[in-house]
Parts: C-alpha cells; structure tokens; sequence
C-alpha cells in the first residue's frame, strides 16, 4: 500500500541537516511510501541533492516560518499560521498526506495538531504513546505528557487507545492493558485511579489490572495506562538512567589496563545489549485520539532514530490506526449502560 508522510523538516535540535537525509533513507528502504518535505525552501535546498535516486517519491511544500523549540504554546497557534507544523498538519487534513511526523515543539504539535484534525468521536483528549524496551521486548505507555490532569473517563479512553495501537500494529487482537499505580490491590492508589481501574474492568479490554514502576520493564502488560505527569517523570527517569548506566560503563572499562582488556573481550556482548536496547530504535510517539496520523519525534534524535519514527507513522497510516480507534472506541462505548437520567 502507497503511505505518503508528510515530514516537518525544521522542528528538533538538528532541523533539515538529520530530517531529510533520514527522509531519503526510508524511501530507499520502502518502495512504496512517498514524502511531502515541509519547510524553509532555503534552509532544505542544500539537502536535496542526496535525494536524487528518489526523487520521483518526494516534494518540497513551503513554509514560511517555523514554530520555536521553546516557543509558547499560544504563539505558535495565533501567529504562525504558516509555520512547517501548521502545513504539515493542513496536508493530512486535506488528504494529501497519509500522516504528518514532527520532531518539534512537542507541545505546539499536540495543540495544532488537534485543532486542525480534531478529535475522534469519543475522544476528549489525545494522547503521546511511545514504546518502552522491557525484559520480555517492549511495551507501549501512555500518556507521556500531553494530559497533566486527567479524570478516570480520559484513563479510560487511553487504554482503549493504547489497546487499538496494539492491536493495529502487532496484530494482537486483545492486548493486555494495566493501569500504572503504586500497588497492584484494588484498595492502592488514589481516587481517580480506582475509578479507571472499574471503567477499565468493563470496557471490554484485557484489562490485566494494577501496575506497579517494574512493571513496566518487566513487560506485565502489552500497554500501560497513566496520566501525562506520571507518564512524563517514567520516560525521563528512564532515559536519564540509560544514560547514567552508559557513561558508568564506559567509564570503569577504561578505568586502567586490565578493565581495557577486559572491555575488548566482552565487546560482543556490550554491542549485543547496546542493539537491543538501542534507545534509537523506539524512537517515534503516535499522537493518539485525532482524526489523522501524527507522530512526534525525539527532539535529539539523529537521522537513524527519524528514520524509525517515520517507520513507525508509515505502519501506523497504513493500518488505518484512527479508525480502528473509533472502531473500538464506538464498541465500548455502546455497550456501555446509558447514564441515568434525573426524574422530577
């Protein structure tokens, strides 16, 4: 099946110089997708060139400003109507575009994303769903920041997104849900987590239940439910520890003589472990709920880790993910009790 991605080329830490080049890598590699280059015509021009095998498969859109890593929210959505966000999101609006990715403003996507596509039937609030490496493979949470406050009815609605994703891209019929507390009894927790835990029980999902932090890199669950705040502290905590877990290795195995031999004869299994948990490789956080495809890239990420974000947006189109979104979404929701309703 043909996917065309339309390609914010001037959001993250690097812009059109790891954007585009990770552009034409993935043509190369899927003959049958195509890419709508999103941009600064100026600042993309120097890059072009590398594209030239593929060249039949991608275009460049215009756009004449660009939205600020750190620009507020509001100016963003008032003021740069013309923005390489903004376009993007316009193109899979209009059909041009089977999903947009964005390695921007995170909070700037989110906004403008939904206030162009909208949301589903359903749906209140969209949500960020990444995956996470875990002992037994990987596991998909959310929300990851977009939803600070959320109500138990919102938990809900992102274990049924979450289960959709799962289900869409992994072909699992019934992914299991659990929902992220600070134990796995019924009684744990605060209030709106136990009433999502009961929403969550009927809703026709595998719900597994309580969730606890190890949990997640155990890989309890195929999907794993929790507000923005806590979502967010989860991603960054692991990161930050990756990174620690790195720089402590690198720095004993050069310690002295011997931890240099000692490094040389275990480099197979230091690269084995640096491919598995390559976080490059899970690279790539579906903007769940909206009417269209949008993925978010990490900022930092390099052309490698784009090109996996633009894998991920492809599969995502091509499985038609808002749909089956609203398909479940519509199942829980009719078979759900109507709301009583008040007599005089």
């Amino acid at each position: 099946m043909t996917v065309t991605l339309a390609v914010d080329c001037m959001g993250g830490d690097h812009g059109p110089a790891v954007v585009v080049p990770a552009v034409f890598d993935f043509l190369r590699r899927d003959e049958t997708a195509q890419a709508i280059l999103v941009g600064r015509v100026d600042a993309l021009k120097p890059h072009l060139a590398a594209g030239a095998s593929v060249s039949a498969r991608w275009r460049v859109q215009a756009a004449s400003e660009v939205v600020g890593m750190d620009e507020p929210v509001a100016s963003a959505m008032r003021n740069k109507r013309d923005s390489s966000l903004r376009v993007m999101a316009d193109l899979v609006k209009a059909g041009e575009a089977d999903a947009g990715i964005s390695a921007g403003n995170t909070g700037a996507l989110m906004a403008i994303s939904r206030f162009v596509l909208k949301t589903l039937p359903g749906i209140e609030r969209p949500a960020i769903c990444t995956i996470l490496p875990t002992r037994r493979g990987h596991t998909y949470v959310l929300d990851l920041g977009a939803n600070v406050d959320c109500t138990a009815e919102h938990l809900q609605q992102f274990g049924i997104m979450g289960a959709s994703l799962v289900a869409a891209l992994e072909q699992r019929e019934q992914p299991s849900v659990g929902l992220l507390n600070i134990g796995e009894e019924d009684i744990k927790g605060n209030e709106t987590v136990k009433r999502a835990a009961e929403l969550l029980k009927t809703s026709g999902l595998n719900f597994h239940g309580n969730v606890e932090g190890n949990d997640i890199w155990e890989g309890t669950t195929d999907v794993v439910v929790c507000d923005g705040f806590v979502g967010n502290v989860v991603l960054k905590s692991s990161e930050g520890l990756a990174q620690m877990i790195s720089a402590g290795l690198k720095e004993e195995f050069s310690r002295n003589f011997i931890t240099r031999l000692a490094a040389l004869a275990a480099l197979p299994v230091i690269q084995a472990f640096k491919r598995r948990f390559d976080h490059r490789s899970y690279n790539g956080a579906g903007l769940l709920g909206l009417r269209g495809v949008v993925f978010k890239s990490h900022g930092s990420a390099d052309a490698y880790a784009f090109r996996c974000a633009l894998e991920r947006a492809a599969h995502a189109a091509r499985e038609r993910l808002p749909e089956k979104i609203a398909a479940r979404m519509a199942a829980v929701m009719g078979a759900m009790p109507p709301a009583p309703t008040l007599c005089d």
